[in-house]
This record gives structure tokens, C-alpha cells and sequence, in this order.
């Protein structure tokens, strides 16, 4: 039985860096606003300040790829799918990462992979030696987004480097999926505080 790892988790510094200064602005706003204009300000600005920092908070804070024993778990904007190793057929970086399996294509909006400038720079910064095998392509080639340093190429080495012990120790042989469908766990917090978020903001417009 090959040794499992610990479990990995990939989020992109830069994504919470952008949504802690975002939110810190709002609430900054709203401070603002009530000094300004006095309680009322938490029905007049405070629906639409809250509305951005969930927005950007759900955008660029949350999502995340996290890989252990039990397969890889893909934290998206408005839903986080699970996706166990036998299901998992392919591993792609093109645009981001994105996982082929038996259920079907799945991105990660964690995991965007690098533009021209930002590849460059990501491959002066890391050697791409080493990486699993499934990475290269003819001649050792690698596509941009699977350089190390980029967080496509940092969350996809991960899946790659897991799922590759786990095919050669032959645990992928005869690939069996539990559930008829992939296991998705839907964000209701989110799904039903943005369309609040506008209602209160909406009403507490028309009333003022």
C-alpha cells in the first residue's frame, strides 16, 4: 500500500491579499457613512458594501483545492465538488486547472493558470525538473500553466504526484465509483445572501 501524504491545500496568496483589502475599504466605507449620515446608513450603503465583501469574499478568499486520501476536493464560488481518485481520468492546465473524470470536466476557480508574463516569471522563479510524469508533454515540454510556481502548476503537481502513486500501486486498476453522481455541496450561505443583500438594498432605496 503506498504511504499517503498529508493532506495539501492551494489557495492563491495574491486572491486573499485583493479580498482582505476589499472588505477592510467597505468596512472603512461604513464607517464612514455613519458618521456621515447616521444610522441610517446601515439600510442606504450597508446592504451594497456587504454585498461586495461576500462577493469578493466568496470570489477570491474561499475557493481553494485541497487534496488527501480521499481524492480532490474543488472549493469553487458557489459550490465545493469532491472528487474521489478513481473518478479522476485526467489532469489538465490550459486555462486553469481543470480536472477530466468519469463525472465530467471540473475547474478550479482557485487555480487560474498564468498569463505570458506572469509564466515567464513563474519559470525564472522555479525549476520545472521533477515534476510528475504526466506533466510532460513530447520532448519534456510543459504547457504554462503547469509551471510550478503558478498556482495551476503548484495545485495540479499535487493531484498529479498523488494520483501517479496511486495508479502505479495499482489502486486504479479497476476503477469503481460510490456514487452515481459527483458529490457536490452547494454554498447556500452565499447563494442566499447575495439576492437579500439587493432586496434590503432595493427596498431601503425606495423608502428613503
Amino acid at each position: 500500500m503506498t504511504s499517503a501524504p498529508g493532506p495539501s491545500v492551494f489557495r492563491p496568496l495574491f486572491g486573499r491579499v485583493l479580498a482582505g483589502a476589499i472588505v477592510g475599504l467597505c468596512l472603512f466605507a461604513l464607517i464612514v457613512s455613519l458618521v456621515h449620515d447616521g444610522v441610517s446608513a446601515v439600510w442606504t450603503v450597508g446592504p451594497w458594501l456587504a454585498l461586495v465583501a461576500l462577493a469578493v469574499w466568496a470570489s477570491y478568499w474561499r475557493p481553494q483545492v485541497a487534496v488527501d486520501d480521499a481524492g480532490v476536493h474543488v472549493v469553487n464560488v458557489l459550490r465545493t465538488i469532491d472528487l474521489p481518485w478513481p473518478a479522476i481520468q485526467r489532469i489538465d492546465t490550459k486555462w486553469a486547472l481543470t480536472l477530466v473524470t468519469a463525472y465530467g470536466k471540473y475547474t478550479a476557480w482557485a487555480a487560474p493558470a498564468p498569463g505570458g508574463i506572469a509564466t515567464a516569471r513563474a519559470a525564472s522563479r522555479g525549476s520545472t525538473k521533477g515534476l510528475p510524469e504526466s506533466t510532460y508533454g513530447p520532448g519534456g515540454s510543459i504547457r504554462p500553466g503547469d509551471v510550478p510556481s503558478s498556482p495551476s502548476g503548484a495545485a495540479a503537481a499535487a493531484v498529479r504526484r498523488r494520483w501517479e502513486e496511486l495508479r502505479d500501486g495499482g489502486h486504479l486498476d479497476d476503477p469503481r465509483l460510490e456514487f452515481e453522481r459527483v458529490p457536490v455541496r452547494w454554498h447556500w450561505p452565499v447563494i442566499v445572501a447575495a439576492p437579500a443583500l439587493i432586496l434590503i438594498g432595493v427596498l431601503a432605496a425606495a423608502m428613503a
